[in-house]
């Protein structure tokens, strides 16, 4: 019998090294991208499109897109929340875009300046030159489980915004805790609703900080909901520049290890996206937050011990 699989989506090149005070060259963010499809994974936010003078630490996307290995099995996704950054997204030569609304008023407001309905009506056009380009368009809803400004977020908000995307055309939509306040409860009531509200029209997946060491929990529960997806970060990087003390996402490392031990194939070389994380946390001023890259595969340590 056939093991269970779940996607995993690497977003360290992109939101793992969005906050980080020393900007990444181009060469250094094209070898982390490298090591990552090395190891095994399939689908890497890579870049983003946005203004290089709100997120430098993003500068020169075309660039990094112009050198990384491109393996025929490995789709790239290029962030982009306007129609100059689709176009470049376009050109660069990704396979997929996506897109951020926040279920927070205030937050949608702080980190993209406008009001949540303004950025849902700039969807509309994009979606239709990005499928008209023949890519896939994804859309994440950020702040689902909590704001930094408005606290909880009622579901019915974030069930609003999600029947509004599938109505638009979005193939995916990732439901983020972007400043990791959700517990598992919340996260079996709040994908159960979407799930009601966009029916299989539209793939659901995860995005989860464990700000408040409650991301692994909240990713076991999410399996329980019939999701495509989760999105993690190598050696728990990352973070939001938007949103106050919101830490780094769950490690793409740990992740996998839970779930190959659960008895779910992600198609990734664990010990591999090891290597890969301790070849990154030198260019760190402090330990990376992965655990398993410190202690190790489960049972295969105990093995090497005998």
């Amino acid at each position: 019998m056939s093991m269970p699989s779940i996607e995993i989506c690497e977003v360290g090149p992109r939101d793992g090294l969005q906050s980080e005070t020393r900007l990444w060259s181009v060469a250094e963010r094209v070898e982390l991208i490298n090591r990552l499809t090395a190891a095994g994974i399939r689908r890497i936010e890579t870049v983003s499109f946005v203004n290089p003078k709100r997120v430098p630490q993003m500068a020169d996307a075309e660039a990094v897109m112009a050198h990384v290995n491109r393996p025929p099995q490995v789709r790239f996704i290029g962030l982009a929340l306007n129609d100059r950054g689709v176009e470049r997204a376009i050109a660069s030569g990704v396979h997929e875009i996506r897109y951020v609304v926040a279920a927070s008023e205030t937050f949608n407001q702080r980190n993209q300046g406008v009001a949540t309905n303004e950025t849902l009506a700039m969807l509309e056009p994009i979606a239709a030159t990005v499928t008209g380009a023949g890519l896939t368009l994804s859309c994440v809803i950020s702040t689902s489980f909590g704001c930094p400004f408005e606290g909880t977020i009622p579901i019915g908000r974030v069930t609003t915004l999600a029947r509004r995307l599938a109505q638009i055309g979005v193939s995916e939509i990732g439901l983020a805790d972007t400043i990791g306040a959700a517990v598992p409860t919340q996260v079996t009531e709040l994908l159960s609703a979407v799930h009601a509200a966009v029916s299989d029209r539209v793939a659901l997946g995860c995005h989860f900080h464990n700000t408040r060491n409650t991301g692994y929990a909240n990713a076991a529960a999410a399996l329980t909901q019939d999701i495509s997806f989760f999105d993690s970060s190598i050696g728990g990087i990352g973070g939001c520049p938007f949103a106050p003390d919101a830490t780094g996402n769950i490690a793409t490392e740990d992740l996998c290890f839970m779930l190959r031990n659960m008895g779910y194939d992600t198609g990734v070389d664990i010990e591999s996206l090891i290597d890969v994380a301790k070849w990154m946390e030198p260019f760190f001023e402090s330990p990376l937050p992965g655990q398993v890259m410190k202690a190790g595969l489960f049972p295969e340590v105990t093995e090497k011990r005998s």
